[in-house]
């Protein structure tokens, strides 16, 4: 769709490979040129997201360190350190167009607490109705293994749900998805166009990513799937190609473009859905599985098995089939300790096991979203 007769909300992710001299600090030259294309898509109307990584690259050349560093203290000191030269070139690159712009940095428990997610969305929607571009970075500065998004493709679909974007365009260095590595094969074919969440995808994706960057192919093809959820299609498009932005924006073909088939979620379940790790876990036998995934009811405790972890009544558990595969997540109404009470009991049953009830439903279906 071309943004010429059509206004959009974009999400782009750049990858530290295309903003860095081959991991030698940052490359002035490319990031003008990403702002000459957004300054022009900007222009033609659409409202724009700059998910950027670069950071650490920066912050490694800056300490003189060849080598990407394992210790997760040691890259947050990277990043620490170049978070500042990144947003400072950004900033003088779209200066050079009059477009302001405003740096966010998010860690996923930004995103699990619904109040920080709320506050979130509401400076991004703000920032996009005054006509400021938003660059946003994971907080590397204090994030930790629990804590951390892992890579910038998950972050870019994570702000595509949280700002309802049409498009979420992830730029790397590969011309899109293949049927095959075609660093391996060299007759691998370029797949066009697919369904975000289709099984196949995520089979025939994979692969390591750059020196540089963490994220392979298949954190691609998650992050559309992820996307999908809020409606968003995705374009995995190779970011050498000269003007892709305005390419793409003008309709041209470029890359993989992963469509959104999936029903778009309600604000309140697509939040649920955004968690990438959960407080706990409850293992459903057939007769509630059936009774979520076909009938659409709530869960009741009398059809849970098991529960794993500690949580607290309001955290967000995942649904277990009998296979121990994810079907569904949602807002518990009881504590982990009082669930391992009630467990395999009617709710009738549930005031004289604990002494009170708080609800019928273990987990209602109105916070409840299939997976």
């Amino acid at each position: 769709m071309s943004l010429t007769t059509t206004a959009e909300r974009w999400v782009i992710k750049v990858g530290s490979s295309l903003v860095t001299d081959e991991g030698r600090g940052l490359d002035r030259q490319a990031i003008a040129r990403w702002a000459d294309q957004l300054a022009g898509l900007s222009a033609a109307g659409a409202q724009l997201i700059l998910v950027s990584s670069g950071a650490i690259a920066e912050g490694m050349q800056r300490l003189g360190w060849p080598v990407r560093p394992r210790q997760i203290h040691e890259l947050q000191a990277a990043a620490a350190v170049g978070q500042m030269g990144l947003i400072e070139a950004y900033q003088q690159a779209f200066a050079m167009h009059h477009l302001k712009c405003a740096q966010i940095l998010l860690t996923h428990a930004d995103l699990v607490d619904r109040s920080r997610y709320l506050n979130a969305r509401s400076t991004l929607q703000t920032l996009l109705g005054l006509g400021v571009l938003p660059i946003i970075n994971e907080n590397d500065t204090v994030v930790t293994d629990e804590i951390k998004f892992g890579d910038n493709d998950t972050l870019a679909a994570l702000v595509a749900n949280l700002i309802e974007a049409d498009t979420l365009v992830i730029l790397t260095d590969q011309a899109g998805l293949f049927d095959a590595d075609p660093r391996k094969h060299p007759h691998a074919r370029l797949i066009s166009s697919g369904d975000a969440g289709d099984p196949h995808l995520e089979e025939v994706a994979g692969g390591a990513g750059s020196a540089v960057g963490r994220g392979g192919m298949l954190t691609k093809v998650l992050a559309a799937k992820r996307a999908a959820r809020s409606g968003a299609s995705t374009i995995i498009a190779s970011g050498r190609e000269p003007s892709v932005l305005t390419r793409l924006a003008a309709g041209q073909s470029i890359g993989t473009r992963l469509n959104a088939t999936m029903n778009r979620l309600s604000a309140r379940k697509q939040w649920m859905s955004d968690h990438l790790q959960l407080a706990g876990a409850v293992s459903l036998d057939q007769g509630a599985t059936r009774a979520l995934v076909e009938q659409g009811r709530s869960l009741l405790p009398v059809g849970v098995k098991a529960v794993e972890g500690e949580f607290a009544r309001g955290d967000v558990v995942a649904c277990l089939g009998p296979d121990g595969a994810t079907i569904a997540r949602g807002i518990v109404n009881y504590g982990s300790a009082d669930v391992r009470r009630i467990a395999g009991h009617p709710s009738s049953a549930i005031e004289a096991l604990l002494g009170f009830i708080e609800e019928a439903e273990l987990i209602h279906r109105d916070n409840l979203v299939l997976l």
